[in-house]
């Protein structure tokens, strides 16, 4: 199954918390804005990092994984919580957006 998690960070970067947001199908997972910043907002943080499996093993983003992490760094910017990197992890590897440019 595909989970979409995120780790609550505080002004210097320190983990204050994970949650999970949500268990998808086997290839899959969907997420709301308004779920993903439920806990960073309760929790006042002041970023996050998104983090998710491909069960396929293959950490390539999807089209959809590149729309929903500008969706998510929009909403973001209009909350004020700063979106560090959308990980995505795969069979012993990742992608990391950071990493290749894309946050």
């Amino acid at each position: 199954k595909e989970y979409f998690k995120i780790l609550l960070l505080n002004t210097k970067n320190l983990i204050i918390a994970r949650e999970e947001v949500s268990v998808g199908s086997l290839n899959a997972s969907i997420v709301h804005p308004r779920e993903v910043f439920a806990a960073p907002i309760r929790k006042s943080a002041s970023s996050v990092i998104f983090f998710h499996n491909h069960p396929s093993g293959d950490p390539s983003p999807s089209e959809e994984d590149i729309a929903l992490t500008r969706r998510l760094m929009e909403a973001g910017d209009i909350l004020g919580i700063k979106v560090r990197d959308h990980i995505i992890i795969g069979d012993g590897c990742y992608f990391s957006f950071k990493e290749k440019g894309l946050l």
